[in-house]
């Protein structure tokens, strides 16, 4: 009887609570599991672990937000972050500073170097580097999608859209196009100005065009250094021509061998490099070795033309000899590996050329007595480069029409003789 009346009771209150619960046999046993929503695990969590602890030290639900919006902000900071890096090609725009500083140093003629002027340099080539290569990447998405070295990219990868990286390359090319102009001269802003266009909008169509882009791009890589002379001195002459030179020649074996090594990747994406037209490697081999010889009398004529010392002609001459040895091997045999020690090879003899030419660089004040032995006037002293590094105002185009050949036309009224 009264296990009968427990049995009902038991059974009666199962049938209350079926409503909110329901049964699962377990080792012979009645196990009762609640089936109302259950609270969040990150708040369980945070209940538990705040159960038996200080409530000072319990974090409250706002300050968990505020600490992940923290975290969100700060990874979309990296990722945008590492966009730009590699939507600038930061190392490559680093190397276009270094030749763009290593000509400002040249340009100065001075044991002391104006290190404001050459940071604005070095800030100004950067930023139109750094747009340069944005809109280069801009206009071969389709291209690099599929070559392997370049799909992952973040245009092709889908990490940045296509109008968020057309912002970010015209702010840096104004941005940069505006500091030389501001802190330099005019003449450094427009020679890096118009280094953008013929990358962006010459080179980089070329090269599905002709093979004669390689050149193009060596005229690219050489003006770099011509713009830090020019923004030192503000002038061009025959002494600021020895390290564009060297660059441009120093481009064609070092594009020869990256073009042979990545010759498949470049027939994928559709690039008319000379070495899709020679398998054998012979012609674009003898065409890096030609511009290595190129190259030999450059340490002559800097000697010759007063930059540097006689030891530079020992050193650009063992120096440029070293790289024409790994382009005649690359020639003789035509393999890959020559072809990469040709490279490798490249990759060491532009910063060793450059260190030597600012390790044994001639002052103003040592070019003197040169000059006078010479018979030669010394144009190039510091104090013409310090009137030639002044602003001059502003001047109606009559100023230089009241010269000859038109010495007809009236000078005008701001005109001194």
């Amino acid at each position: 009887m009264w296990r009968r009346s427990a049995v009902s009771r038991f059974s009666s209150r199962i049938s209350l609570s079926s409503s909110s619960s329901r049964l699962i046999p377990w080792s012979r046993e009645l196990c009762a599991v609640n089936t109302f929503p259950q609270p969040p695990p990150s708040t369980a969590k945070l209940a538990i672990s705040g159960a038996g602890s200080d409530p000072n030290r319990v974090l409250t639900s706002g300050a968990a937000a505020a600490t992940s919006r923290i975290a969100a902000a700060a990874g979309l900071g990296h990722h945008y972050a590492r966009c730009y890096w590699e939507l600038s090609k930061a190392r490559l725009s680093m190397l276009v500073v270094a030749t763009s500083g290593t000509g400002y140093i040249l340009g100065t003629g001075n044991v002391a170097v104006d290190l404001a002027g050459l940071c604005y340099t070095c800030a100004g080539t950067m930023m139109i580097a750094a747009s340069a290569n944005s809109l280069n990447q801009i206009f071969e998405i389709s291209n690099d999608a599929k070559m392997k070295r370049t799909m992952r990219r973040p245009l092709p990868s889908g990490r940045m859209s296509v109008p968020h990286a057309v912002a970010w390359a015209t702010i840096a090319g104004a941005s940069g196009a505006c500091l030389l102009a501001t802190k330099t001269n005019m003449m450094a802003a427009g020679l890096a100005s118009a280094n953008l266009v013929l990358y962006a909008f010459v080179y980089t169509p070329l090269k599905q065009l002709h093979p004669v882009n390689t050149w193009v791009g060596a005229v690219v890589g050489a003006i770099p250094p011509l713009l830090g002379w020019a923004a030192a001195s503000g002038e061009i002459s025959y002494n600021s021509m020895i390290l564009p030179a060297a660059l441009y020649f120093w481009q064609i074996p070092h594009f020869m061998a990256l073009a042979h090594l990545c010759r498949d990747d470049y027939a994928a994406g559709g690039y008319k490099m000379l070495s899709l037209f020679d398998p054998s490697g012979k012609r674009i081999a003898a065409v890096a070795l030609r511009n290595c010889f190129y190259m030999v009398p450059l340490g002559f004529i800097a000697y010759d033309w007063g930059l540097t010392s006689s030891w530079f002609c020992l050193e650009s001459t063992l120096l440029t000899m070293a790289i024409a040895a790994t382009a005649f091997s690359f020639y003789r045999h035509g393999t890959m590996e020559k072809a990469r020690k040709m490279f490798h090879a490249s990759l060491l003899f532009l910063p060793v050329f450059m260190s030597g030419l600012l390790i044994h660089r001639v002052y103003d004040e040592d070019k003197q007595p040169l000059l006078e032995a010479a018979g030669l006037p010394n144009s190039a002293s510091s104090e013409v480069k310090t009137q030639r590094r002044k602003k001059r105002p502003a001047q109606p185009p009559v100023a230089y029409a009241s010269a000859a050949p038109f010495p007809f036309l009236p000078a005008p009224s701001f005109y001194s003789p």
